[in-house]
């Protein structure tokens, strides 16, 4: 396995994010907590699918089910989950200090994806949220330790 982080590995459809953060909809949201981390996931099911794939003119022309059959079928392998890493800019003034923990972050997901991806395809989740909420700059073996560990207590 190639450890590299692409392109289409980056969470970038605001509607997704905005249903990750959602309040109302966190039945269908799983999270994990983990200093130094929160993390919210979702399951790729139907209405995930649908928000990613929506656009207008192709709903009148196809139906749901035609649109989760082509997009199952984009990638026959097991699918990576779109990840999103956010830190907030109240306790981290300097943006220096917001993306050095980011690119920690990414790093330590970059080389142990494949604990992730070792799970079942029906418990691999399609979209992933780490929310930095520690006040400090924690160091890189701890953020690699705790990003193990919620690999592995993922549901």
């Amino acid at each position: 396995m190639k450890f590299t982080f692409k392109k289409s590995e980056r969470l970038s459809s605001k509607k997704v994010i905005d249903k990750l953060f959602d309040r109302k909809g966190s039945e269908k949201i799983n999270s994990v907590f983990l200093y130094p981390f929160r993390v919210s996931y979702i399951f790729n099911n139907a209405d995930t699918a649908l928000i990613e794939n929506y656009i207008p003119e192709q709903m009148e022309e196809e139906t749901s089910e035609e649109i989760l059959e082509a997009s199952s079928t984009e990638n026959p392998e097991s699918p990576l989950p779109a990840i999103l890493i956010s830190v907030s800019k109240r306790y981290f003034k300097h943006a220096v200090d917001r993306n050095l923990i980011k690119r920690r972050t990414r790093e330590a997901y970059r080389l142990n994806k494949q604990l992730l991806l070792e799970k079942p395809s029906s418990q691999i989740p399609a979209y992933i949220a780490f929310v930095y909420i520690a006040k400090t700059i924690e160091d890189y073996p701890k953020i690699e330790k705790s990003m193990k560990a919620i690999f592995k207590k993922m549901v």
